[in-house]
């Protein structure tokens, strides 16, 4: 089977199409709980909304909203890195009390679960860019948009906060192009050992204030245009 064709095998297309559905249909009433006890938690913090959606790279590059819980504070200035990562450290300022534990722990991907039933992400796959980001993508790093972007993946299990945009983008194209049902399970046990031992979650060092600012209101990588909902 050709490199191309695993990105649209009958695993992909069906079986992870079907088990998407079924976890996420599982998963609801867990994801209601969750959602009352983070949604008091976040509002009682700082009266801001509960969510927000922003635009992402989907699958063949098509253009989505994702879901997340909030974890900034409200018109939070963009900081990124000298290779247009996100700045990220344990002292960021932008980051709300409740936001630290929730990205932590990983508990604000979660409302993405939401996108998985709608069929614009998958519970494993790439991670997805911001939608400012696609005209940086190099030819070698567009296979990455072959398949659908996931919860969780290949980088973020493996890696997660640790190497910079250009080697993220690299191995999320290998993972599209070697993407598999044992590649996947074995992402799945990764990504829950790296979130209880809570591996790499910060990109920046607690005292690296090395950032430059671009705007205002931003989670992902080179994303500015993130809209708050539920105000």
């Amino acid at each position: 089977m050709s490199k191309k064709s695993k990105s649209e095998s009958f695993y992909v297309k069906v079986v992870k199409r079907v088990a998407d559905i079924i976890i996420a249909l599982i998963a609801m009433p867990f994801l209601a709980i969750i959602v009352a006890v983070v949604g008091i938690a976040i509002k009682l913090e700082d009266g801001g909304p509960i969510f927000y959606k922003a635009k992402r790279i989907g699958k063949n590059s098509v253009i989505f909203n994702m879901y997340k819980f909030r974890s900034m504070i409200v018109d939070a200035p963009n900081w990124t890195n000298a290779d247009g990562s996100t700045y990220n450290s344990s002292s960021d300022t932008r980051v709300t009390k409740v936001g630290k534990f929730i990205r932590r722990t990983s508990i604000d991907e979660l409302p993405q679960l939401i996108n998985v039933l709608i069929g614009n992400m998958t519970l494993i796959g790439p991670r997805a860019s911001g939608a400012g980001a696609l005209d940086s993508y190099e030819e070698d790093e567009k296979p990455k948009m072959n398949v659908k972007p996931g919860i969780t993946g290949y980088t973020q299990a493996y890696y997660r906060n640790s190497i910079g945009v250009r080697e993220k983008r690299l191995y999320d194209a290998w993972y599209a192009q070697n993407v598999s049902l044992w590649l996947d399970i074995k992402i799945f046990f990764k990504t829950i050992a790296v979130v209880l031992k809570s591996e790499n979650v910060y990109t920046n060092a607690a005292d690296d204030t090395a950032v430059t600012e671009i705007g205002a209101e931003v989670d992902a990588e080179q994303n500015t245009d993130k809209e708050l909902i539920g105000k």
